[in-house]
């Protein structure tokens, strides 16, 4: 066991000869202030992460310790206010109005089939949720109609739907693309996910088509992890931005069932289920339903309008302020939810996002320490990225500083604790030249760039910087390598499949005294240099020819010259 100064020893050393061993200098000793601090990373990630932070839950006495524990950091680092608030924490914020949704009391579904009614329960057999300002959710017998992957989607020549009526009825649909598990010649990309095969867009879909409710088919190949992530991830409070029509962007239930609870589903149907799926993978499949099926839902729902907040601290630019480039991370976790195999109810969130919220304030502190940047730089800590990037959603529709001129987002989201890599890599490809800066700065440190390996998880759609490409903004998620310098890509990857199927999104992503923070020293180190470049040229990242995201951004072009 290591004593404490041991430890930082330990991993000075192998931060040292990692860099040696990838070819790249010992970068970080010289940047502002020292340069990124490993003890500083993990003493962030340690507080933030602890029984007393109860998981960082939007709109529960956890935030205010989280806002208050970020907003003092960046006071001590020398940062100003960035916000717009005039609250408890006054201009370091952005106020974010949200809809709060639980589901309350008993909750009551069940599954009527070839003639025998079954009960499922909540969190084991299926989830439900509602993201509409209702008191309760009664609905009794609702017909279920299979919709394929649920995909409308006109310039790819793909409708599932083809005219069903599903007012009254309740869609059940499969969880990713047509072409993840069959070859449709990259007609929804292969198998990197495109926007149609996140859940996100399938709720949205079955509200357009008018259908009462929604449930997704869990199977863990295609949604890229398991049965606990759904159930943590839906099973407490759920939020949304305030909207003018709920029922426009939402059906009245969304939920998901898990995969055996389908399958026997359309064999009591008179259907075999898988036969069914290979028929969804085809542009002439049509809408199935399942003959005698029905589903009954009843519950409470406790809705309330809530304001939670983002973190907004900039450094103002010396030459070109009105420009802003941004770094993201998202403060929040999932709370207190259902206890684990050990009775723990708080989801720590140390990795996903305590080592974003702790890389931010290492970045902050770095640029703080060195000479101020002809641009704005803005480090923003946003809320409910768990509850579908919410806070950064609104933050994109509602910009403290314009848009047209914001020169990039960088979000960090889940960087690796396992030490340091000789790659680096990114969620999804956003088709972006900003990518490439970052490639090149990798390069440049001896080090080299893995796609998403992943790439039909989505990743692209399930961070911050999404918000941000959907308005136009040149934006990436930076993603720790898996080519560990110790134990090459197998250890990376055994690293990663342990924490999806164990901790992710679960009590049981915790601090470790034990973490090898010296690989994201060097990822930081990278990151500091890809905004500092930017943050002291007149460079402009663009998307790519052929990115959904470049006509957007070519609208607000005059803005920029």
């Amino acid at each position: 066991m290591f004593m404490p100064h041991a430890r930082a020893n330990r991993h000075a050393f192998t931060l040292a000869l990692s860099l040696l061993l990838v070819g790249a200098p010992a970068l970080s000793a010289t940047l502002p202030g020292g340069g990124i601090d490993a003890h500083a990373l993990s003493e962030h990630v340690r507080v933030l992460s602890s029984d007393a932070f109860e998981g960082r839950g939007p709109a529960t006495p956890a935030e205010i310790k989280s806002m208050d524990y970020i907003v003092n950091a960046f006071k001590a680092e020398g940062l100003a206010p960035g916000g717009d608030s005039k609250g408890r924490w006054g201009a370091w914020t952005q106020d974010v109005p949200l809809n709060r949704f639980e589901v309350t009391g008993p909750v009551k579904l069940s599954l009527t089939a070839g003639g025998v009614t079954t009960a499922l329960t909540q969190g084991t057999e299926a989830v439900v949720q509602t993201l509409t300002p209702v008191d309760h959710v009664a609905i009794a017998q609702a017909p279920l109609v299979f919709v394929g992957y649920g995909v409308k989607a006109p310039e790819r020549g793909w409708d599932d739907f083809k005219g069903v009526d599903l007012r009254g009825k309740i869609a059940v649909v499969l969880i990713n693309d047509p072409d993840f598990e069959a070859d449709l010649g990259g007609r929804f990309d292969g198998k990197a996910m495109t926007y149609y095969g996140r859940w996100t867009y399938k709720y949205e879909e079955a509200a357009r088509q008018g259908a009462v409710g929604m449930l997704i088919v869990h199977e863990t190949g295609p949604a890229a992890y398991g049965w606990a992530t759904v159930r943590n991830s839906n099973g407490n409070a759920q939020f949304d931005i305030v909207r003018a029509d709920p029922a426009a962007a939402h059906p009245l239930l969304q939920g998901w069932i898990q995969r055996d609870v389908a399958v026997d589903l359309f064999k009591r149907s008179g259907l075999d289920f898988e036969a069914a799926k290979k028929a969804a993978q085809r542009e002439d499949f049509h809408p199935i339903p399942l003959t005698g099926a029905s589903f009954s839902a009843d519950y409470a729902v406790d809705h309330t309008q809530i304001i939670s907040h983002n973190i907004v601290a900039r450094i103002a630019g010396t030459k070109r302020p009105g420009e802003t480039e941004i770094y993201t991370a998202h403060w929040d976790h999932l709370g207190v939810g259902a206890p684990d195999a050990t009775g723990d109810r708080i989801y720590h969130g140390a990795v996903d996002n305590g080592t974003g919220i702790a890389g931010l304030l290492e970045l902050a502190r770095t640029f703080a320490a060195g000479p101020k940047p002809e641009r704005s730089v803005v480090f923003l800590a946003v809320t409910a990225e768990e509850k579908g990037l919410l806070g950064s959603a609104y933050y994109a529709s509602h910009p403290v500083y314009p848009l047209a001129t914001t020169v990039a987002d960088i979000n960090m989201d889940a960087l690796s604790t396992d030490g340091p890599a000789r790659d680096i890599s990114t969620s999804g490809d956003g088709k972006v030249e900003l990518q490439d800066d970052l490639i090149a700065q990798a390069k440049a440190a001896g080090r080299y760039y893995t796609p998403d390996p992943t790439p039909g998880a989505g990743h692209f759609f399930r961070s911050d910087h999404f918000s941000f490409a959907k308005v136009g903004v040149p934006a990436i998620s930076f993603h720790s390598g898996e080519d560990l310098v110790q134990g090459g890509v197998a250890a990376g990857q055994a690293w990663a499949v342990e924490y999806t199927a164990h901790r992710y999104h679960q009590p049981a992503d915790k601090w470790s005294p034990d973490w090898d923070l010296s690989g994201q020293v060097a990822d930081l180190t990278l990151l500091y240099g890809l905004g500092e470049r930017l943050a002291n040229s007149g460079e402009w990242p663009d998307w790519k020819a052929g990115s959904e995201f470049k006509a957007i951004r070519d609208a607000s072009a005059a803005a920029r010259h």
